[in-house]
């Protein structure tokens, strides 16, 4: 998966550790547990051809959470 500048980006993280770095835009979402304007942390991602192919021949998509505490994450399709 690749990168997206997502639209309306406030910030990038992990650019001064080194990191590519990663687009997002910071929003204030409705959540069950955390209530209205709860903060999230939105990015975007793209596939290549084989990845979406191979998606949809079943493979599944990894998370990778960088360190030793795992934060609340949500992953949606877009509309």
């Amino acid at each position: 998966m690749n990168i997206v500048k997502i639209a309306g980006a406030t910030r990038t993280l992990g650019e001064s550790q080194g990191y590519i770095g990663l687009p997002l835009r910071d929003e204030l979402q409705h959540c069950s547990v955390g209530g209205e304007g709860t903060p999230v942390m939105v990015t975007e991602w793209t596939f290549s051809d084989a990845e979406r192919f191979a998606i949809y021949d079943g493979a599944n998509i990894f998370l990778h959470v960088v360190g030793t505490g795992h934060p609340p994450v949500r992953i949606e399709v877009a509309e």
